[in-house]
């Protein structure tokens, strides 16, 4: 039963620090695009802030927390 809790909370806690690196992110502010429409994104922003070597932690605490899920199912 704790298996399984702690695991649920791990699973949440790593998706909450996962979503946290793309909330943080600059603010987005109107601007237009070349093709001459308007846009929200942040400009020159690239999608490195998506790549392993930044979320490699929440990715962790989520399979770690996947085990315990499926360990505590076991029992």
């Amino acid at each position: 039963m704790w298996a399984v809790l702690i695991g649920a909370v791990l699973i949440i806690g790593g998706l909450l620090f996962l979503l946290q690196a793309t909330l943080r992110r600059r603010p987005s502010d109107p601007h237009l695009m070349p093709q001459g429409g308007v846009t929200l994104e942040p400009r020159r922003q690239g999608l490195r802030f998506l790549g392993l070597s930044r979320n490699w932690p929440a990715l962790a605490t989520i399979a770690v927390g996947a085990l315990l899920l499926a360990f505590g199912s076991y029992l």
